[in-house]
């Protein structure tokens, strides 16, 4: 099924620790099939602050690091808005996210700067209303359980 406005539950847990940085249970959750909130083992692992957990990855890295250790069962809650554009393709308003981590506010009503990747700059181009929601795997065991998902009335 494909969602737009949304509020998605997700719980997770990393794998235990093997190597360092992004090797450390990297995976993602992907609102649209466009839009990541990164998951990440984040528990005493420094890497780049937009590639962190609760980060809009390659975007904009969370308020703070409430990553609990590996193992341990973590918790999402993110109410996310797609993008919305005129009837000629221009962009109205940008998406947006408010993202809770394990109970704590990481992204505050943060807009996202256009779909998400690894070194890019983020940059609208008209799309659908409505897109997938999918997890990413990286190669590492990364656990997930309780996903649902609410559709929410458009924000206008």
């Amino acid at each position: 099924k494909e969602f737009g406005d949304v509020q998605l539950h997700v719980e997770f847990q990393c794998p235990p620790p093997k190597g360092h940085s992004q090797e450390r249970g990297n995976s993602g959750i992907f609102l649209m099939g466009k839009y990541e909130v990164q998951v990440l083992d984040s528990y005493q692992n420094p890497t780049y602050a937009d590639g962190t957990l609760g980060a809009m990855y390659g975007q904009h890295s969370p308020l703070v690091n409430v990553a609990r250790p590996p193992g341990e069962w973590q918790v999402y809650d993110i109410v996310f808005h797609p993008p919305h554009f005129d009837e000629s393709g221009t962009l109205k308003s940008p998406a947006i996210a408010t993202v809770f981590l394990n109970g704590v506010l990481v992204q505050d009503h943060q807009t996202f700067d256009g779909p998400t990747g690894w070194k890019i700059l983020g940059h609208y181009s008209p799309q659908p209303a409505t897109g997938p929601i999918s997890l990413q795997d990286h190669g590492n065991v990364t656990h997930f359980r309780n996903i649902w998902v609410r559709a929410l009335k458009a924000a206008q």
